[in-house]
């Protein structure tokens, strides 16, 4: 069997198996939403480094949300654009595997950005009086630095035990792009080691923050309850219902897909929803924080007057 054996050189993404005509009008409708995620992230990105009101700890932390998610949403969705318009077409063992390697990279990270921005409002709410001295710009950047290493380590170690494993056929990857668990369900060998880290990996930057992350809001709710200002409480609102909803979107998701069950006809079903992870998440992001965040559309209204001027 082993003598028998050719190692694979080129995987062929199976994607979503439609007729042309949906094909085509799905290519149209995801190369707008992708044009939509990169002007959405790139105009927060360029609001926060332009305007000096929005020089914060908590658009420090949205910025590089902003760019987590152009690369996130770079490194999956143009692969899909072109596999709906070419669906046989190849991708290379070593274009796939650097694809994993990506899309795990900036998912942790984004895992642990929320995680990050979700400890900024509890500080900001929870100890106002000491919230500079609490996150000065030295923490944030450690803060940040630390998200991007960690995340990168992380999709690392997948990585590590990704690549010694043989591939000798079947060549088709039941996925829209080289999502891990899709891609070890190829290999000519023993996977289960790297399903549990897999699953490991998952709970430890999916379950155990979603859970402190839910605490923590507990808290932060006592405390907005406690404002007795009318205003004072409805801008702690708006920025942490913000938040929220991207934690909530982001977490969900990546939850379902991840952590529940991996059998059955659900494999489907997560193929989908992964979609959404990818495609949708990255571009909802900036219309929840631009469209519930009046610093936002304030600093939104003055660079449009600027450029009117």
């Amino acid at each position: 069997m082993e003598g028998n054996q050719t190692s694979v050189t080129e995987f062929i993404l199976v994607g979503f198996p439609l007729d042309t005509k949906t094909q085509m009008l799905l290519f149209g409708l995801f190369s707008l939403f992708f044009v939509l995620t990169l002007l959405g992230n790139g105009v927060i990105l360029g609001l926060i480094s332009l305007d000096s009101r929005l020089h914060t700890p908590m658009y420090f932390f949205l910025s590089h949300l902003a760019i987590v998610d152009l690369a996130y949403a770079c490194s999956t969705v143009p692969q899909m654009l072109l596999n709906l318009l070419s669906p046989a077409q190849p991708v290379s063992f070593a274009g796939c595997i650097t694809q994993t390697f990506l899309f795990l990279s900036f998912a942790h990270t984004e895992c642990l950005l929320l995680v990050v921005m979700s400890y900024d409002r509890y500080v900001a709410i929870y100890h106002p009086l000491r919230y500079s001295v609490i996150m000065s710009w030295r923490v944030c950047l450690t803060l940040a630095v630390t998200s991007w290493v960690f995340g990168v380590l992380l999709a690392l170690v997948h990585l590590v035990l990704l690549l010694p494993l043989p591939f000798c056929g079947p060549q088709q990857v039941n996925h829209f792009f080289c999502e891990i668990i899709a891609v070890l369900k190829l290999a000519c060998a023993d996977t289960h080691i790297n399903e549990t880290m897999v699953l490991a990996g998952a709970v430890s930057v999916l379950v155990g923050p979603f859970s402190s992350v839910v605490v923590s809001y507990i808290h932060i709710l006592c405390a907005i309850l406690k404002i007795r200002s009318g205003e004072g409480r409805q801008k702690a609102f708006s920025t942490c219902s913000s938040h929220l909803c991207v934690f909530g979107l982001f977490y969900g998701t990546a939850i379902i897909t991840y952590v529940g069950p991996r059998h059955g006809d659900s494999k489907e079903g997560k193929k989908y929803l992964l979609l959404f992870h990818s495609l949708f998440n990255p571009m909802l992001n900036p219309l929840i924080y631009s469209l519930r965040n009046k610093e936002v559309k304030a600093a939104l209204k003055r660079m449009l007057h600027k450029e009117r001027s």
